[in-house]
Protein backbone atom coordinates (compact mmCIF):
# COMPACT_ATOMS: atom_id res chain seq x y z
CA UNK A 1 0.00 0.00 0.00
CA UNK A 2 1.30 3.41 -0.96
CA UNK A 3 2.31 5.81 1.82
CA UNK A 4 1.81 9.49 1.10
CA UNK A 5 4.36 11.97 2.51
CA UNK A 6 3.59 15.64 3.06
CA UNK A 7 6.24 18.04 4.47
CA UNK A 8 8.33 15.18 5.76
CA UNK A 9 5.46 13.47 7.61
CA UNK A 10 3.67 10.30 6.55
CA UNK A 11 0.05 11.08 5.70
CA UNK A 12 -2.56 9.30 7.81
CA UNK A 13 -5.26 7.17 6.32
CA UNK A 14 -8.79 8.41 6.80
CA UNK A 15 -10.61 6.99 9.88
CA UNK A 16 -13.03 4.16 9.07
CA UNK A 17 -15.99 5.84 10.77
CA UNK A 18 -15.48 9.01 8.78
CA UNK A 19 -15.20 6.97 5.59
CA UNK A 20 -18.45 5.15 6.36
CA UNK A 21 -20.24 8.40 7.05
CA UNK A 22 -18.87 9.91 3.85
CA UNK A 23 -19.99 6.94 1.73
CA UNK A 24 -23.41 6.88 3.37
CA UNK A 25 -23.89 10.59 2.60
CA UNK A 26 -22.87 9.96 -1.00
CA UNK A 27 -25.43 7.17 -1.31
CA UNK A 28 -28.23 9.16 0.27
CA UNK A 29 -27.44 12.12 -1.99
CA UNK A 30 -28.44 10.09 -5.06
CA UNK A 31 -32.03 10.72 -6.14
CA UNK A 32 -32.40 7.05 -7.07
CA UNK A 33 -31.58 5.90 -3.54
CA UNK A 34 -33.84 8.54 -2.00
CA UNK A 35 -36.77 7.44 -4.14
CA UNK A 36 -36.02 3.84 -3.27
CA UNK A 37 -36.12 4.53 0.47
CA UNK A 38 -39.27 6.61 0.11
CA UNK A 39 -40.97 3.80 -1.80
CA UNK A 40 -39.93 1.19 0.78
CA UNK A 41 -41.32 3.26 3.66
CA UNK A 42 -44.59 4.35 2.04
CA UNK A 43 -45.65 2.07 -0.83
CA UNK A 44 -46.20 -1.21 1.13
CA UNK A 45 -48.51 0.42 3.66
CA UNK A 46 -50.49 2.14 0.94
CA UNK A 47 -50.78 -1.08 -1.05
CA UNK A 48 -52.02 -3.11 1.93
CA UNK A 49 -54.45 -0.38 2.98
CA UNK A 50 -55.96 -0.18 -0.51
CA UNK A 51 -56.13 -3.94 -1.14
CA UNK A 52 -57.59 -4.51 2.32
CA UNK A 53 -60.66 -2.51 1.32
CA UNK A 54 -61.25 -4.42 -1.93
CA UNK A 55 -63.62 -7.35 -2.34
CA UNK A 56 -61.07 -9.27 -4.44
CA UNK A 57 -57.97 -10.37 -2.55
CA UNK A 58 -54.58 -11.70 -3.82
CA UNK A 59 -55.45 -15.29 -2.90
CA UNK A 60 -52.63 -16.64 -5.08
CA UNK A 61 -50.15 -15.08 -2.63
CA UNK A 62 -49.53 -16.84 0.65
CA UNK A 63 -51.74 -15.31 3.40
CA UNK A 64 -53.45 -13.13 0.78
CA UNK A 65 -56.86 -14.74 1.31
CA UNK A 66 -56.84 -13.65 4.98
CA UNK A 67 -56.23 -9.93 4.41
CA UNK A 68 -59.78 -9.03 5.49
CA UNK A 69 -59.42 -11.11 8.65
CA UNK A 70 -56.36 -9.45 10.19
CA UNK A 71 -53.82 -6.77 9.45
CA UNK A 72 -50.98 -9.23 10.04
CA UNK A 73 -51.87 -11.04 6.81
CA UNK A 74 -51.17 -7.84 4.87
CA UNK A 75 -47.75 -7.58 6.50
CA UNK A 76 -46.99 -11.16 5.45
CA UNK A 77 -48.16 -10.49 1.89
CA UNK A 78 -45.63 -7.64 1.79
CA UNK A 79 -42.96 -10.03 3.07
CA UNK A 80 -43.74 -12.53 0.31
CA UNK A 81 -43.71 -9.78 -2.35
CA UNK A 82 -40.45 -8.38 -0.98
CA UNK A 83 -38.76 -11.78 -1.22
CA UNK A 84 -39.80 -12.17 -4.85
CA UNK A 85 -39.19 -8.66 -6.17
CA UNK A 86 -38.47 -5.80 -3.77
CA UNK A 87 -35.37 -7.03 -1.92
CA UNK A 88 -33.44 -8.20 -5.06
CA UNK A 89 -34.25 -4.84 -6.68
CA UNK A 90 -33.07 -2.89 -3.62
CA UNK A 91 -29.82 -4.86 -3.54
CA UNK A 92 -29.20 -4.29 -7.25
CA UNK A 93 -29.73 -0.53 -7.05
CA UNK A 94 -27.56 -0.09 -3.95
CA UNK A 95 -24.84 -2.77 -3.64
CA UNK A 96 -24.67 -3.36 -7.39
CA UNK A 97 -23.70 0.25 -8.04
CA UNK A 98 -21.70 1.35 -5.00
CA UNK A 99 -18.29 0.79 -6.68
CA UNK A 100 -19.33 1.20 -10.30
CA UNK A 101 -20.44 4.78 -9.70
CA UNK A 102 -16.81 5.79 -9.12
CA UNK A 103 -15.88 4.32 -12.49
CA UNK A 104 -18.59 6.25 -14.28
CA UNK A 105 -17.59 9.51 -12.61
CA UNK A 106 -13.84 8.87 -12.89
CA UNK A 107 -13.28 9.70 -9.19
CA UNK A 108 -11.20 6.74 -8.06
CA UNK A 109 -7.90 8.66 -7.97
CA UNK A 110 -9.42 11.48 -5.93
CA UNK A 111 -10.94 9.00 -3.49
CA UNK A 112 -7.69 7.09 -3.13
CA UNK A 113 -5.77 10.31 -2.40
CA UNK A 114 -8.34 11.33 0.23
CA UNK A 115 -8.70 7.96 1.97
CA UNK A 116 -5.23 6.49 1.25
CA UNK A 117 -6.42 2.95 2.06
CA UNK A 118 -8.13 0.61 -0.43
CA UNK A 119 -9.09 -1.66 2.47
CA UNK A 120 -10.93 1.09 4.31
CA UNK A 121 -12.59 2.28 1.14
CA UNK A 122 -13.98 -1.21 0.52
CA UNK A 123 -15.19 -1.65 4.10
CA UNK A 124 -16.74 1.82 4.16
CA UNK A 125 -18.60 1.26 0.89
CA UNK A 126 -19.78 -2.22 1.94
CA UNK A 127 -21.03 -0.96 5.31
CA UNK A 128 -22.73 2.06 3.76
CA UNK A 129 -24.55 -0.03 1.15
CA UNK A 130 -25.48 -2.58 3.82
CA UNK A 131 -26.91 0.19 6.00
CA UNK A 132 -29.13 1.46 3.17
CA UNK A 133 -30.31 -2.09 2.44
CA UNK A 134 -31.18 -2.70 6.10
CA UNK A 135 -32.94 0.68 6.27
CA UNK A 136 -34.99 -0.22 3.19
CA UNK A 137 -35.84 -3.60 4.67
CA UNK A 138 -36.99 -1.97 7.90
CA UNK A 139 -39.22 0.33 5.86
CA UNK A 140 -40.84 -2.61 4.08
CA UNK A 141 -41.49 -4.30 7.41
CA UNK A 142 -42.89 -1.33 9.33
CA UNK A 143 -44.90 0.06 6.42
CA UNK A 144 -46.55 -3.30 5.82
CA UNK A 145 -47.46 -3.64 9.50
CA UNK A 146 -48.88 -0.13 9.80
CA UNK A 147 -50.89 -0.44 6.57
CA UNK A 148 -52.26 -3.83 7.58
CA UNK A 149 -53.27 -2.81 11.09
CA UNK A 150 -54.94 0.37 9.86
CA UNK A 151 -56.94 -1.48 7.21
CA UNK A 152 -57.87 -4.75 8.96
CA UNK A 153 -57.06 -4.40 12.64
CA UNK A 154 -55.06 -6.31 15.22
CA UNK A 155 -56.78 -9.71 15.18
CA UNK A 156 -55.41 -13.28 15.43
CA UNK A 157 -53.79 -14.83 12.36
CA UNK A 158 -54.64 -18.20 10.83
CA UNK A 159 -51.38 -19.96 10.04
CA UNK A 160 -50.46 -22.37 7.26
CA UNK A 161 -51.67 -25.37 9.28
CA UNK A 162 -54.97 -23.78 10.33
CA UNK A 163 -53.61 -22.98 13.78
CA UNK A 164 -54.65 -19.57 15.10
CA UNK A 165 -51.81 -17.37 16.34
CA UNK A 166 -52.44 -14.56 18.79
CA UNK A 167 -51.26 -11.05 17.81
CA UNK A 168 -48.32 -11.34 20.22
CA UNK A 169 -47.24 -14.68 18.71
CA UNK A 170 -47.65 -13.27 15.21
CA UNK A 171 -45.44 -10.25 15.94
CA UNK A 172 -42.65 -12.47 17.25
CA UNK A 173 -42.81 -14.83 14.29
CA UNK A 174 -43.07 -11.98 11.79
CA UNK A 175 -39.92 -10.37 13.15
CA UNK A 176 -38.13 -13.74 13.03
CA UNK A 177 -39.28 -14.19 9.43
CA UNK A 178 -37.78 -10.84 8.41
CA UNK A 179 -34.54 -11.71 10.19
CA UNK A 180 -34.56 -14.98 8.28
CA UNK A 181 -34.83 -13.28 4.88
CA UNK A 182 -31.95 -10.97 5.75
CA UNK A 183 -29.58 -13.89 5.11
CA UNK A 184 -30.39 -14.29 1.37
CA UNK A 185 -30.63 -10.50 1.09
CA UNK A 186 -27.04 -10.22 2.31
CA UNK A 187 -26.06 -13.02 -0.08
CA UNK A 188 -27.41 -11.04 -3.04
CA UNK A 189 -25.74 -7.92 -1.62
CA UNK A 190 -22.40 -9.75 -1.66
CA UNK A 191 -23.01 -10.72 -5.29
CA UNK A 192 -23.85 -7.08 -6.00
CA UNK A 193 -20.55 -5.93 -4.50
CA UNK A 194 -18.73 -8.56 -6.54
CA UNK A 195 -20.37 -7.43 -9.79
CA UNK A 196 -19.81 -3.76 -9.02
CA UNK A 197 -16.09 -4.32 -8.40
CA UNK A 198 -15.43 -6.75 -11.23
CA UNK A 199 -17.48 -5.18 -14.01
CA UNK A 200 -16.68 -1.52 -13.42
CA UNK A 201 -18.95 0.94 -15.21
CA UNK A 202 -20.71 -1.83 -17.12
CA UNK A 203 -24.47 -1.95 -16.32
CA UNK A 204 -24.20 -5.73 -16.07
CA UNK A 205 -22.86 -5.40 -12.54
CA UNK A 206 -25.88 -3.36 -11.52
CA UNK A 207 -28.26 -6.02 -12.84
CA UNK A 208 -26.34 -9.05 -11.57
CA UNK A 209 -28.20 -9.56 -8.23
CA UNK A 210 -31.61 -9.12 -9.87
CA UNK A 211 -30.75 -11.49 -12.70
CA UNK A 212 -29.48 -14.06 -10.21
CA UNK A 213 -32.66 -13.72 -8.14
CA UNK A 214 -34.88 -14.30 -11.20
CA UNK A 215 -32.77 -17.29 -12.30
CA UNK A 216 -32.98 -18.88 -8.85
CA UNK A 217 -36.73 -18.21 -8.64
CA UNK A 218 -37.21 -20.04 -11.95
CA UNK A 219 -34.96 -22.84 -10.72
CA UNK A 220 -37.10 -23.24 -7.61
CA UNK A 221 -40.11 -23.97 -9.81
CA UNK A 222 -38.42 -27.16 -11.03
CA UNK A 223 -38.77 -30.52 -9.25
CA UNK A 224 -35.30 -30.40 -7.70
CA UNK A 225 -33.99 -32.87 -5.12
CA UNK A 226 -34.30 -31.57 -1.57
CA UNK A 227 -30.53 -31.28 -1.09
CA UNK A 228 -30.18 -29.13 -4.22
CA UNK A 229 -33.19 -26.97 -3.35
CA UNK A 230 -31.96 -26.23 0.16
CA UNK A 231 -28.47 -25.42 -1.12
CA UNK A 232 -29.75 -22.44 -3.12
CA UNK A 233 -28.96 -19.06 -1.48
CA UNK A 234 -32.51 -17.84 -2.09
CA UNK A 235 -34.21 -20.71 -0.26
CA UNK A 236 -34.67 -18.68 2.95
CA UNK A 237 -36.94 -16.40 0.89
CA UNK A 238 -39.37 -19.34 1.03
CA UNK A 239 -38.63 -21.27 4.21
CA UNK A 240 -39.79 -18.43 6.53
CA UNK A 241 -43.30 -19.78 5.93
CA UNK A 242 -42.46 -22.66 8.24
CA UNK A 243 -42.59 -20.24 11.18
CA UNK A 244 -46.37 -20.02 10.75
CA UNK A 245 -47.15 -23.62 11.61
CA UNK A 246 -47.36 -25.21 15.04
CA UNK A 247 -44.82 -26.60 15.68
CA UNK A 248 -42.64 -24.46 13.42
CA UNK A 249 -40.79 -26.09 10.53
CA UNK A 250 -37.35 -24.85 11.56
CA UNK A 251 -35.09 -27.34 9.77
CA UNK A 252 -35.29 -25.93 6.23
CA UNK A 253 -35.28 -22.39 7.62
CA UNK A 254 -32.02 -22.86 9.53
CA UNK A 255 -30.34 -24.45 6.53
CA UNK A 256 -31.50 -21.58 4.33
CA UNK A 257 -30.10 -19.01 6.75
CA UNK A 258 -26.72 -20.76 6.98
CA UNK A 259 -26.42 -21.13 3.19
CA UNK A 260 -27.35 -17.48 2.67
CA UNK A 261 -24.78 -16.25 5.19
CA UNK A 262 -22.05 -18.44 3.71
CA UNK A 263 -22.83 -17.03 0.27
CA UNK A 264 -22.71 -13.50 1.67
CA UNK A 265 -19.28 -14.09 3.24
CA UNK A 266 -17.75 -15.79 0.20
CA UNK A 267 -19.10 -13.24 -2.30
CA UNK A 268 -18.00 -10.28 -0.17
CA UNK A 269 -14.55 -11.81 0.36
CA UNK A 270 -14.22 -12.32 -3.40
CA UNK A 271 -15.18 -8.71 -4.05
CA UNK A 272 -12.65 -7.56 -1.44
CA UNK A 273 -9.77 -9.52 -3.00
CA UNK A 274 -10.61 -8.28 -6.49
CA UNK A 275 -10.79 -4.71 -5.21
CA UNK A 276 -7.34 -4.89 -3.59
CA UNK A 277 -5.83 -6.08 -6.89
CA UNK A 278 -7.42 -3.28 -8.88
CA UNK A 279 -5.31 -0.79 -10.85
CA UNK A 280 -6.83 2.58 -9.97
CA UNK A 281 -4.60 4.47 -12.40
CA UNK A 282 -6.46 3.02 -15.40
CA UNK A 283 -9.29 5.48 -16.05
CA UNK A 284 -10.56 3.43 -18.98
CA UNK A 285 -11.34 0.37 -16.87
CA UNK A 286 -14.66 -1.11 -17.99
CA UNK A 287 -14.50 -4.26 -15.97
CA UNK A 288 -13.47 -7.75 -16.97
CA UNK A 289 -15.51 -10.85 -17.67
CA UNK A 290 -12.57 -12.93 -16.50
CA UNK A 291 -12.64 -11.23 -13.10
CA UNK A 292 -16.37 -11.84 -12.59
CA UNK A 293 -15.97 -15.50 -13.57
CA UNK A 294 -13.14 -15.92 -11.06
CA UNK A 295 -15.33 -14.28 -8.42
CA UNK A 296 -18.34 -16.51 -9.14
CA UNK A 297 -16.44 -19.80 -9.21
CA UNK A 298 -16.09 -19.97 -5.38
CA UNK A 299 -19.88 -19.50 -5.12
CA UNK A 300 -20.41 -22.45 -7.45
CA UNK A 301 -18.05 -24.48 -5.28
CA UNK A 302 -19.98 -23.45 -2.16
CA UNK A 303 -23.23 -24.59 -3.76
CA UNK A 304 -21.80 -27.99 -4.73
CA UNK A 305 -20.35 -28.45 -1.24
CA UNK A 306 -23.68 -27.46 0.31
CA UNK A 307 -25.51 -30.05 -1.78
CA UNK A 308 -23.09 -32.75 -0.62
CA UNK A 309 -23.29 -31.74 3.04
CA UNK A 310 -27.09 -31.47 3.10
CA UNK A 311 -27.48 -34.75 1.22
CA UNK A 312 -25.03 -36.54 3.53
CA UNK A 313 -26.80 -35.14 6.61
CA UNK A 314 -30.11 -36.65 5.54
CA UNK A 315 -31.55 -34.15 3.11
CA UNK A 316 -32.30 -36.97 0.67
CA UNK A 317 -32.33 -37.15 -3.09
CA UNK A 318 -36.08 -37.05 -3.65
CA UNK A 319 -38.45 -34.09 -3.80
CA UNK A 320 -39.23 -34.27 -0.07
CA UNK A 321 -42.95 -34.39 -0.92
CA UNK A 322 -44.70 -37.69 -0.26
CA UNK A 323 -48.23 -38.90 0.39
CA UNK A 324 -47.73 -39.42 4.12
CA UNK A 325 -46.48 -35.86 4.62
CA UNK A 326 -49.36 -34.37 2.64
CA UNK A 327 -51.93 -36.43 4.53
CA UNK A 328 -50.48 -35.42 7.87
CA UNK A 329 -50.45 -31.74 6.92
CA UNK A 330 -53.98 -31.82 5.49
CA UNK A 331 -55.35 -33.59 8.56
CA UNK A 332 -53.90 -30.93 10.84
CA UNK A 333 -55.15 -28.01 8.75
CA UNK A 334 -58.61 -29.47 8.31
CA UNK A 335 -59.03 -30.11 12.05
CA UNK A 336 -57.98 -26.58 13.02
CA UNK A 337 -60.15 -24.95 10.37
CA UNK A 338 -63.15 -27.17 11.19
CA UNK A 339 -62.98 -25.90 14.77
CA UNK A 340 -62.80 -22.33 13.43
CA UNK A 341 -65.81 -22.95 11.18
CA UNK A 342 -67.76 -24.46 14.08
CA UNK A 343 -67.09 -21.38 16.19
CA UNK A 344 -68.12 -18.95 13.45
CA UNK A 345 -71.32 -20.92 12.75
CA UNK A 346 -72.13 -20.97 16.50
CA UNK A 347 -72.35 -24.73 16.61
CA UNK A 348 -71.56 -26.89 19.67
CA UNK A 349 -67.85 -26.70 20.49
CA UNK A 350 -65.57 -29.46 19.29
CA UNK A 351 -61.82 -30.00 19.60
CA UNK A 352 -59.23 -31.28 17.15
CA UNK A 353 -58.73 -34.39 19.27
CA UNK A 354 -62.45 -35.21 19.19
CA UNK A 355 -62.59 -34.89 15.40
CA UNK A 356 -59.84 -37.52 14.82
CA UNK A 357 -59.42 -36.24 11.27
CA UNK A 358 -57.76 -38.62 8.81
CA UNK A 359 -56.79 -37.97 5.21
CA UNK A 360 -56.21 -40.30 2.30
CA UNK A 361 -54.53 -38.77 -0.76
CA UNK A 362 -53.75 -39.98 -4.26
CA UNK A 363 -51.80 -38.34 -7.09
CA UNK A 364 -53.03 -38.83 -10.62
CA UNK A 365 -54.51 -42.29 -10.14
CA UNK A 366 -53.01 -45.72 -9.61
CA UNK A 367 -50.49 -45.42 -12.44
CA UNK A 368 -48.74 -42.34 -10.96
CA UNK A 369 -46.39 -42.45 -7.96
CA UNK A 370 -47.82 -40.65 -4.92
CA UNK A 371 -45.01 -38.15 -4.55
CA UNK A 372 -43.84 -34.81 -5.86
CA UNK A 373 -45.53 -31.57 -6.83
CA UNK A 374 -48.52 -31.22 -9.12
CA UNK A 375 -52.11 -30.10 -9.38
CA UNK A 376 -53.48 -33.64 -9.63
CA UNK A 377 -53.54 -34.53 -5.93
CA UNK A 378 -56.98 -35.66 -4.72
CA UNK A 379 -57.59 -36.15 -1.00
CA UNK A 380 -60.50 -37.43 1.08
CA UNK A 381 -60.66 -36.26 4.70
CA UNK A 382 -62.79 -38.17 7.20
CA UNK A 383 -63.71 -37.09 10.72
CA UNK A 384 -65.95 -37.95 13.67
CA UNK A 385 -68.24 -35.73 15.72
CA UNK A 386 -68.86 -36.45 19.42
CA UNK A 387 -72.08 -38.42 19.89
CA UNK A 388 -72.48 -39.20 16.19
CA UNK A 389 -72.10 -42.65 14.66
CA UNK A 390 -71.71 -41.52 11.05
CA UNK A 391 -68.30 -40.62 9.68
CA UNK A 392 -68.05 -37.31 7.81
CA UNK A 393 -66.07 -37.07 4.59
CA UNK A 394 -64.87 -34.13 2.49
CA UNK A 395 -63.02 -34.11 -0.82
CA UNK A 396 -60.17 -31.75 -1.70
CA UNK A 397 -58.18 -31.06 -4.85
CA UNK A 398 -54.61 -30.00 -4.05
CA UNK A 399 -52.31 -27.85 -6.17
CA UNK A 400 -48.86 -28.50 -4.74
CA UNK A 401 -45.74 -26.54 -5.74
CA UNK A 402 -42.18 -27.98 -5.59
CA UNK A 403 -41.30 -25.81 -2.54
CA UNK A 404 -43.94 -27.58 -0.45
CA UNK A 405 -46.74 -25.01 -0.50
CA UNK A 406 -50.19 -26.23 -1.52
CA UNK A 407 -53.65 -24.79 -2.05
CA UNK A 408 -56.51 -27.08 -0.97
CA UNK A 409 -59.73 -26.49 -2.92
CA UNK A 410 -62.92 -27.93 -1.44
CA UNK A 411 -64.84 -30.28 -3.76
CA UNK A 412 -67.78 -31.24 -1.60
CA UNK A 413 -69.95 -31.76 0.22
CA UNK A 414 -71.03 -28.14 -0.20
CA UNK A 415 -72.28 -27.72 3.35
CA UNK A 416 -68.79 -28.62 4.66
CA UNK A 417 -66.17 -27.29 2.24
CA UNK A 418 -68.18 -25.57 -0.46
CA UNK A 419 -68.36 -21.83 -0.99
CA UNK A 420 -70.73 -19.97 1.31
CA UNK A 421 -70.54 -16.86 3.45
CA UNK A 422 -70.55 -16.96 7.21
CA UNK A 423 -70.40 -14.32 9.88
CA UNK A 424 -66.87 -13.84 11.19
CA UNK A 425 -65.80 -11.35 13.91
CA UNK A 426 -64.65 -8.97 11.17
CA UNK A 427 -67.77 -9.32 8.97
CA UNK A 428 -68.95 -11.66 6.24
CA UNK A 429 -66.23 -14.07 5.15
CA UNK A 430 -65.90 -17.19 2.96
CA UNK A 431 -66.13 -20.61 4.55
CA UNK A 432 -62.61 -21.27 5.96
CA UNK A 433 -62.78 -24.90 4.78
CA UNK A 434 -63.51 -23.92 1.18
CA UNK A 435 -59.98 -22.93 0.11
CA UNK A 436 -56.88 -22.70 2.28
CA UNK A 437 -53.08 -22.69 2.06
CA UNK A 438 -50.81 -25.26 3.61
CA UNK A 439 -47.17 -26.24 3.63
CA UNK A 440 -45.22 -29.49 3.76
CA UNK A 441 -41.94 -29.79 5.67
CA UNK A 442 -39.50 -31.07 3.06
CA UNK A 443 -37.15 -32.41 5.74
CA UNK A 444 -39.75 -34.10 7.95
CA UNK A 445 -39.89 -37.88 8.19
CA UNK A 446 -42.48 -39.58 6.03
CA UNK A 447 -44.04 -41.66 8.76
CA UNK A 448 -47.45 -40.72 10.12
CA UNK A 449 -47.60 -40.38 13.87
Amino acid sequence: MTTFVLSGHAARTAPLLSGCRFELIKLLAQWRVRLLLLACWIAPGGFVAVVGTQSSLPSDTVFGRWMHATGWSGALVILAFSCEWALPLVVSLVAGDVFAVEDRLGTWRHLMIAARSPRRIFVAKALASGSVIVLSTAGLLLSGIVGGLLSSGNRPLVGLDGHTFSPAETVARLLLAWLCVLAPTLAFAGVGLLGSVALGRSPTGLALPAVLAVALALLQLLPLPVAVRLALPSQAFVTWRGLFTDPAQVGPMIIGIVVGLVWACVATAGAYLLFLRRDFTDLANDGSGRRIVSGLLPLVAVTILSVLVIGFAGGGTGSGIGRAKIERSLETSFAHLYVLQTTELHRPAVTEEQLRAKAHCDKGGSLVADEGAGNDWRCVVSWHLPGATAVGQAIYQLDLTPDGRYVADGDGPKEVNGFFQLRAPYGDAPNPLWQFDGTVDLLATSGKG
